[in-house]
């Protein structure tokens, strides 16, 4: 076995005893620094927060269709009270393969906090070992020879290090974290809005082929006409480009109808061959109230947000872990071995070396290269804390369009009602005058092709609403909660992160 240094091999007239109370004293000395830490204190970047929405909605039309705590419990999809659409949400938090990503990534963050969380205490090993040798050509020379060894070891956290660095894993775990629940927000979101766009499809799609069954009606009623001498031959091709027209229009929109369900197969995680979803004309548009909170809570209801910060911590937790090499470190050792002939049992008993270390390393030059480390934390921390303002700024622009958008369509929709309501009178009253022999064909066809406009804009502006309150769930977080950002409340203030004057712990 390898002979342990000189340096570590204790004298005859010291006794186990004292090595033992010094040991002990040595452990409570490094207990006692190891209190201190290096790092700034962290302290969340704050931001000036208006006190009220700038878009609040004005216009009717935000009729409950749930029980309002639907967006607190997070499943903001059932407020809709679509049964499909519930069950369609359920499968996609389990076969999304972004989810699944999303839940691998949180993880192995959360295995990254136990990792790093192992370095605050010793480690210790046992090795055993047997060889067996001889002489060739002696008989009975062979013998086998066994050996053991134990050992341990720590390097006592005296500045912090270890504990920045657990600090700096649990604040990218809490932003993994958050990272699913955008991940999983996303997800479904991007679900409803192509659900509903599908069945508005759907409802598209059959007011349509009733139009082109009044089309066809109307050639043949022009068609009779111009065999009877009554109506201009022109009549009749100016009937049935109307009727190709709509067709045509029939087919793309079954197309933009396929595309949804494709879309929807997807985010299911399965291939589109494999996934379906039956046609329904009795789809009515629901707009539950979505209830708003003020502004300042948005930054514990939207991942995005909780994610952002959560990386500031992260980077101020690298400043401690960057400037702890300023500092000495301290490594404590101890280890027990021997080898012999006899059995295992008697490896590590009597006639054992053992050995206790004690070793202290400070930095005295390394051409700057800690301090530009520390530099570079500080300027990464920097970075982060943009990072992050920018995305709380998005956010709050999110939501204004969101409500602008409600609001703005909700007028629309009114609007655009009167509008087809109208157009169908009109298109009903001169296709008679027509047949009358009052009005020219050329009227009936521009009645009814702005009739048929008006009403896919009726359609279209009510598919527009109802996925603007699917975006705008997703602007408000869609009712989740970060609680390590309840824990502390921002001031209504600005008061970035300066250089030098964060607080200092040691």
């Amino acid at each position: 076995m390898k002979t342990p240094p000189a340096s570590l091999v204790p004298f005859a007239p010291v006794r186990p005893a004292s090595i033992a109370l010094a040991a002990v004293l040595a452990s409570a000395f490094v207990l006692t620094l190891s209190a201190c830490t290096v790092g700034p204190a962290y302290q969340r970047p704050t931001l000036h927060l208006p006190a009220n929405w700038k878009e609040a909605p004005t216009a009717p039309g935000w009729v409950p269709a749930a029980p309002g705590d639907a967006l607190d419990r997070g499943a903001w999809w059932e407020t809709f009270g679509d049964p499909q659409l519930n069950a369609l949400a359920q499968r996609v938090q389990i076969s999304n393969q972004n989810i699944a990503a999303a839940v691998a990534a949180y993880t192995q963050a959360q295995a990254a906090v136990r990792e790093q969380r192992s370095g605050l205490f010793p480690g210790a090993s046992l090795g055993l070992g047997a060889s067996r040798t001889g002489v060739r050509g002696q008989s009975g020379s062979a013998r086998t020879v066994k050996s053991g060894s134990f050992s341990a070891d720590w390097a006592p956290d005296l500045w912090g290090k270890l504990r920045e660095s657990v600090a700096s894993a649990k604040a990218q775990a809490q932003a993994s974290e958050a990272e699913l629940a955008s991940a999983r927000l996303s997800a479904i979101g991007a679900l409803a809005t192509n659900y509903f766009s599908l069945r508005e499809a759907d409802v598209e799609l059959d007011t349509l082929r009733k139009t082109i069954a009044g089309y066809e009606r109307s050639l043949t009623i022009t068609s009779n006409r111009y065999a009877a001498g009554i109506a201009a031959q022109t009549d009749v091709l100016q009937a049935q480009t109307t009727l190709a027209s709509a067709r045509a229009n029939l087919a793309a929109l079954r197309q933009t109808r396929a595309a949804h369900e494709h879309a929807i197969a997807v985010l299911l995680g399965v291939t589109p061959a494999d996934f379906h979803i039956d046609a329904g004309t009795d789809w009515k548009p629901v707009r539950p109230e979505v209830p708003l909170a003020v502004p300042s809570q948005l930054l514990q209801r939207r991942p995005d947000i909780a994610a952002a910060e959560r990386a500031v911590a992260a980077a101020n937790a690298q400043i401690g872990i960057a400037r702890s090499a300023y500092f000495p470190s301290l490594n404590l050792s101890a280890s027990l071995g021997n080898a012999s002939a006899g059995s295992f049992a008697n490896v590590l008993g009597s006639g054992a070396v053992w050995a206790l270390g004690l070793s202290v390393s400070q930095l005295l030059f390394d051409a700057g290269a800690t301090s530009a480390r520390v530099d570079q934390s500080y300027a990464a921390r920097e970075q982060t804390i943009a990072q992050y303002r920018q995305t709380v700024l998005m956010a709050f622009q999110s939501v204004e369009d969101q409500l602008s958008a409600l609001d703005n369509l909700a007028q629309q929709e009114q609007q655009q009602r009167l509008a087809s309501e109208a157009a169908d009178k009109t298109e009903q009253r001169i296709f008679n005058s027509y047949q009358q022999g009052l009005s020219d064909y050329t009227a009936v066809v521009t009645a009814q092709a702005t009739a048929l406009s008006a009403r896919r804009a009726l359609l279209q502006v009510q598919v527009a609403r109802q996925n603007a309150v699917v975006a705008l769930i997703q602007s408000l977080g869609g009712g989740w909660q970060a609680q390590w950002m309840q824990a502390h409340q921002p001031h209504q203030s600005y008061n970035g992160f300066k250089n030098g004057t964060e607080n200092r712990r040691l």
